[in-house]
């Protein structure tokens, strides 16, 4: 455990992660709706501009999926962590379009000890992705566990 960089006291009540960029592209799209999602407007351009989304748009879990993966390449995967209890709340803002550039941030909203369980601290953060136009198109929140480096 030691060797992480990212551990329960490590995590700043106010602070944010930035969780870099990523391009969507309408392969990635289809790709995914074709396996989980099959619903039109996630498979057919067309489907796409003529329903209330504008044009071939990501799967809202598609997008859950992309933030994941930000979130992980961005610190979880040099953490302590331990998973997470759940979600507390999520929302698709605004549809993911074919071509979107999506940028991320994590905010640390609190965080405490377990009660529990004394080598585990619960950090509850707000995760959002924005598109290339600054608008929101995915927030949600939930706690994440950590190990304590102070029990270890």
């Amino acid at each position: 455990m030691t060797d992480k960089r990212w551990a329960y006291e490590d995590f700043e009540e106010g602070s944010s992660i930035d969780l870099g960029t990523k391009l969507v592209t309408a392969e990635e799209i289809v790709e995914f709706a074709s396996e989980f999602d099959a619903q039109p407007m996630h498979l057919d351009e067309q489907a796409g501009k003529e329903s209330i989304l504008g044009g071939l748009s990501a799967s809202g879990w598609h997008t859950c999926c992309i933030v994941m993966r930000m979130i992980c390449d961005a610190f979880l995967l040099d953490s302590t962590s331990q998973g997470a209890p759940g979600v507390d709340h999520g929302k698709w803002r605004k549809p993911v379009l074919a071509g979107d550039t999506l940028t991320g941030r994590t905010t640390v909203v609190a965080k405490r000890p377990s009660q529990s369980r004394p080598m585990i601290g619960l950090v509850l953060c707000r995760h959002e992705l924005f598109n290339q136009r600054g608008e929101t198109v995915l927030e949600f929140q939930n706690s994440m566990m950590f190990l304590r480096r102070e029990t270890a």
